[in-house]
């Protein structure tokens, strides 16, 4: 059984998440600021976190800023806003997905379980069969799901994790944006362009020596990304 944090300072909004997931059989932990959610992860085996944005004490950005620090387990920004640039924001610092108030109950599941599918993929929960693939000195090992450039470890969001892993298996092939959306989120491509170039970013940053001028993740302008191959 999955254990899922709720963290919301509407104490209605998280009463009726916990309905909703306690009935697809999750265990549900509940917190209504940041410092109680810190407090929770610290002492319980959290394997996902639904997490508003705006919240006393400590608000849902700076919470998420330290879950980071040390965790990578999956986080859905909930939160009133809307705007595109509040949702890059959540990406920026930290989070894995996304949803607005007020929300779809069907649609907050399935992203749930989406993103519990790719943790669990991980090897965070379940380990999968071994399988290592390399790119110059780019390594992902597939069972241990650790990254290493040349020779120092990269530490990765699942998503991250996942978008990576697609196009070092694929190195010199060109992924779309909504190819890499559709392989890696498991759903339609709606607005995918923000969030992956988001993700893309953030990968870039940790596997590039030069980001600017990048080594391994390579734009195809009007194209897409992909991973190219090396000597």
């Amino acid at each position: 059984m999955s254990n899922i944090l709720v963290c919301d300072d509407d104490a209605e909004i998280v009463e009726a998440i916990e309905i909703y997931l306690k009935q697809e059989g999750y265990n549900i932990f509940k917190a209504y600021d940041g410092i109680k959610a810190l407090e929770i992860i610290q002492n319980e085996d959290i394997h996902l976190i639904i997490m508003d944005v705006m919240m006393p004490k400590l608000d849902g950005i700076r919470a998420t800023l330290k879950i980071r620090e040390n965790s990578s387990v999956p986080i859905i920004m909930l939160s009133a806003k809307s705007e595109d640039t509040d949702k890059i924001l959540g990406l920026n610092i930290g989070a894995d997905d996304y949803i607005s108030k007020p929300f779809n109950p069907l649609e907050l599941i399935a992203r749930v379980k989406s993103n519990l599918r790719r943790y669990t993929s991980l090897g965070s929960i379940n380990q999968s069969n071994k399988s290592v693939y390399k790119v110059g000195d780019l390594v992902i090992d597939d069972e241990t799901k650790s990254v290493t450039v040349d020779g120092e470890k990269v530490k990765l969001t699942p998503i991250e994790f996942n978008i990576l892993l697609l196009l070092v298996k694929n190195a010199g092939i060109v992924f779309s944006i909504d190819q890499i959306y559709e392989k890696i989120w498991n759903e339609d491509a709606i607005g995918a362009d923000n969030t992956v170039a988001v993700h893309i970013r953030h990968i870039r940053e940790k596997i590039e020596i030069n980001p600017k001028e990048p080594k391994y993740l390579k734009v195809v302008w009007g194209v897409g990304y992909k991973v190219e191959k090396q000597d």
